[in-house]
């Protein structure tokens, strides 16, 4: 599928019976790297036409949504970008209106707009024109219309542009489906023909939109209509690659499987057998009815079938196992037809958990460590050079095959900064990942960054070389990181030398400033002895080995006993 969305679309306005034409409408398709940033903007707007500055009040609306958008920051998310361009739109018609309105120039419009980006069309609308959607033969009406009924046939704008300093504009966002049809109209055609009309001249003239257009607004017109007539046709050729916003709201719609057995299909998948269950999700061994290839799908647990944040998350998990392209981080396969339930396609990869292979070599060789360790640093960095952070890296995360390859198999409590929300960008928002390896700012509600893997990485490399953690225990509050120390892993593992001891302790630093700030940095100094980090001074026995320590001096004291015993009996 291509990454940016591809469509053909036709648009047509007449002023109909009236003197002039306060309708404006319009759409933006950017080239180059502005199509996938921000995506194609199409516009409609009614200008009240009570108002002589009716006409200028719909082409500030509609010029303003398609110009203005695409001076906005290209990490704000589509709703963020638009609000803020709207609601000086509105700021100033109002203004404007308030000034003007003792000439009977009060400026007040309607609008419609869409922003068609990664897979998602993004939908802002206050008025009572419309967006319509055409699939599957189906025309729906995905707008509501803001209209007040005063009786007598009467009816009143109850929401619109320049009415109100604080407009509510409404917003939705909706999944992109090849062969989608959008259709925006302003009232003068769908108050005059009906929806079945609209959607039967569609389907016929799909092929030629422009044309399409044109004959729906002479449809109304020769129906009788007395205003203004607009409307605007968008047929989706291609929709374009989901970004993580959109691969979520894409989960959010579609159902969970049922527990598989072995002979079950699943949207061309035929399941071999059961791999592995937990509380949180299924994976099963499967073959593709179609290409024969052997492949593992990880279908989400029942138990989380009306929790959004869990969706969103494997949602999630989906889009960074596809866009992260690593020999050591799992791979994620697109689908390529119609997905009718929520589940991920993966690579089928026989190994271990790097869980129960610590079990299974509670005292590895360091040249061992020192290799897994490397490899898990290698698909980080591919994460990181997306800009994507792991944040809930441990053992039961990573698999290691009978070869000794290693991979991150886990993405669901990633961060991007592309995902922007609300949610994401909340610095106290609950912490991912698990307390034993995540890092300590994470836990005090701090931004994490690279660092916060680098401790996840260092705690992992600690517990391989010692079975224990650096700290004794993961972190649950802030008191408790407060009055943790690092526990040397030369007191655990006598023949740990002190340089490496040294870059652990570096590497799992409870002040992010003060710890290793690079994963080849982590990866160099397990290597070879780091000048920077060996210490200079002699350190004393209760610093390097503490039980050793007390053993010395228990002896020293049981030989004083022992003399003072035989003294004594003299």
């Amino acid at each position: 599928m291509s990454s940016d969305i591809k469509l053909e679309f036709g648009q047509y306005s007449i002023a109909g019976r009236k003197s002039r034409n306060d309708d404006s409408y319009g759409i933006v398709i950017p080239d180059g790297h502005m199509l996938s940033a921000k995506g194609i903007a199409i516009a409609i707007a009614d200008g009240m036409s009570s108002s002589e500055a009716a006409k200028e009040a719909s082409e500030c609306c509609v010029r303003s949504f398609l110009e203005d958008y695409y001076a906005t920051h290209e990490s704000w998310t589509v709703k963020r970008s638009v609000a803020t361009v709207l609601k000086a739109v509105n700021a100033w018609l109002y203004a404007q209106g308030q000034r003007l309105d003792f000439e009977g120039r009060g400026m007040v419009s309607t609008f419609s707009g869409i922003i068609f980006k990664s897979g998602m069309a993004h939908i802002f609308h206050a008025g009572d024109s419309r967006i319509w959607r055409l699939r599957a033969s189906t025309l729906e009406q995905l707008t509501t219309d803001h209209r007040l009924k005063l009786g007598r046939g009467l009816e009143h704008l109850s929401r619109a542009f320049g009415t109100n300093q604080n407009l509510e504009i409404d917003y939705r966002q909706e999944v992109l489906e090849k062969g989608d049809v959008y259709f925006l109209s302003t009232d003068g055609v769908h108050d005059t023909i009906s929806s079945a009309e609209i959607a039967g001249l569609i389907k016929v003239g799909l092929a030629e939109p422009e044309a399409t257009a044109r004959k729906i607004v002479e449809a109304a017109y020769e129906k009788g209509s007395t205003d203004n007539l607009t409307c605007q046709i968008i047929h989706i050729r291609e929709p374009g690659q989901r970004d993580a916003l959109g691969q979520s709201a894409a989960a959010l719609q579609l159902p969970f499987p049922k527990l598989m057995t072995a002979g079950d299909i699943l949207d061309g998948f035929r399941i071999i057998r059961p791999i592995h269950e937990s509380s949180r999700s299924q994976v099963y061994l499967a073959t593709d009815t179609e290409t024969q290839e052997t492949i593992a799908i990880k279908t989400p647990s029942p138990n989380f079938s009306d929790d959004a944040a869990y969706i969103e998350g494997f949602a999630h998990e989906e889009w960074v196992g596809r866009l992260v392209r690593s020999p050591n981080t799992l791979k994620i396969h697109e689908i390529k037809g119609r997905r009718y339930f929520l589940y991920h396609v993966t690579e089928h990869f026989e190994g271990k958990t790097l869980q129960q292979w610590m079990l299974d070599n509670p005292r590895p060789e360091l040249e061992t460590v020192r290799s897994i360790v490397e490899q898990i640093a290698i698909g980080l960095r591919a994460m990181h050079r997306k800009d994507i952070l792991h944040l809930d890296l441990k053992p039961s995360n990573v698999m290691i095959n009978g070869q000794g390859l290693v991979k991150i198999i886990d993405f669901g409590s990633s961060r991007a900064a592309s995902w922007a929300d609300d949610r994401q960008s909340n610095a106290t928002a609950a912490p991912a990942g698990t307390a034993d390896y995540t890092a300590p700012e994470n836990i005090l509600g701090k931004p994490p960054s690279n660092r916060s893997d680098i401790f996840s990485l260092g705690a992992i490399a600690y517990e391989m070389m010692t079975g224990a953690l650096p700290y004794g225990k993961g972190f649950s509050s802030a008191a408790m990181i407060k009055k943790s120390k690092y526990v040397s892993a030369t007191w655990l593992r006598n023949e740990i030398p002190l340089w490496m001891d040294a870059a652990l302790e570096k590497a799992v630093h409870i002040d992010p400033e003060r710890r290793t700030d690079a994963l080849s940095a982590l990866t160099a100094d397990l290597r070879k002895p780091n000048s920077a980090l060996v210490p200079t001074h002699v350190r004393p026995l209760i610093e390097k080995n503490p039980l050793l320590l007390w053993k010395l001096i228990s002896l020293g004291l049981f030989i004083l006993v022992l003399v003072l015993t035989f003294n004594l009996r003299r």
